[in-house]
């Protein structure tokens, strides 16, 4: 008899492992790609894995840092990685299959379109640099390996008559490196693309006795849209952006866009097209510049096609997709 009950109760035990495994079978988890510290798209990655953990049932995601947009699609592509941000220029490319992606085509799926990523070309008093002609015979970084601020960055000196390589001294750093070392007087100038304000530059901007610029570049759109498509366009940084910026400035901008692998299922896709436009709110919150993430902005075109899930839910409100 008690042979029997052990036995039954072994039973029970098993059946309910059995159980509790299938209910944690069911729990998916996805990384979100970032970028470095010192941007946007980390806090922000890091604010959409938490709204989707708390608000996506059996759904667990987490914000990884990486160098920038060429990482993340590459992770997306080796399936990695599920869900990245990046810039419309390098999905581009990564959709043809051209430059960074020569190895092979990218298969990812816009799930939405961010906000406007602006290239900021920074310098600092005291190093002879007033306007980008200056840059020349610096020691300018263009921006970390593997980051989309690195082919913006080239592609503007292309646009100038500039190589990286023989003109100056080339640096390829992130933006909390780049600051770092102009504050050490190590580089002269720096390249980055990101949402307005940046951490990074807001710190160096705030720093005692160093005083920002940022220089003046629109002037190369048209030559950088003639060779590259329409992808890019004039826009201004706003006065008092950061610390001591007294002036506008003249810059280019990008869309930026969410991604996800195109093996990504309709439903979670879905799941979080919708969950991050309802809670548009607590991306605010996290950083400003999720304010530009909007319904609107969805039928800016896109180099890599909506994910039929993303797609459904869009045009549920509304939004009407090619």
């Amino acid at each position: 008899m008690a042979f029997r009950r052990s036995a039954a109760l072994l039973v029970s035990i098993s059946l309910g492992l059995a159980v509790a495994g299938a209910a944690l079978g069911q729990q998916s988890r996805i990384s979100i790609t970032t970028g470095g510290t010192g941007g946007v798209y980390y806090p922000l990655g890091g604010g959409m894995a938490n709204i989707l953990s708390k608000n996506v049932p059996g759904l667990q995601a987490t914000a990884e840092v990486t160098g920038g947009s060429v990482d993340n699609l590459k992770l997306i592509g080796a399936g990695k990685s599920e869900v990245g941000f990046t810039m419309a220029d390098t999905a581009l490319d990564a959709a043809q299959g051209v430059d960074k992606f020569k190895d092979g085509k990218v298969g990812a799926r816009t799930l939405m379109v961010l906000y406007p990523n602006r290239m900021q070309v920074v310098t600092v008093d005291g190093t002879g640099i007033n306007s980008m002609a200056d840059l020349k015979g610096k020691r300018v970084s263009t921006g970390s390996p593997g980051s989309g601020t690195e082919i913006m960055a080239l592609r503007v000196l292309e646009s100038m008559g500039l190589d990286a390589k023989k003109d100056m001294k080339q640096e390829r750093l992130g933006a909390a490196e780049s600051v770092n070392a102009i504050k050490d007087r190590k580089i002269d100038a720096f390249f980055w693309v990101g949402g307005v304000p940046t951490a990074a530059l807001t710190d160096l901007a705030a720093t005692p006795g160093v005083k920002m610029k940022l220089l003046d570049h629109s002037d190369y759109v048209d030559a950088m849209n003639k060779k590259y498509g329409p992808l890019y366009v004039k826009a201004v940084i706003a006065p008092g952006s950061y610390a001591g910026q007294d002036k506008a400035s003249t810059n280019i901008d990008v869309w930026n866009i969410l991604v996800a692998s195109d093996k990504m299922s309709d439903k979670m896709a879905y799941d979080i097209t919708k969950t991050l436009f309802e809670k548009k709110a607590d991306l605010v919150a996290v950083h400003k510049e999720a304010e530009n993430i909007d319904l609107k902005n969805q039928t800016v075109p896109t180099p890599m096609p909506f994910h039929p899930g993303a797609k459904k839910y869009l045009e549920e409100r509304g939004i009407k997709l090619p």
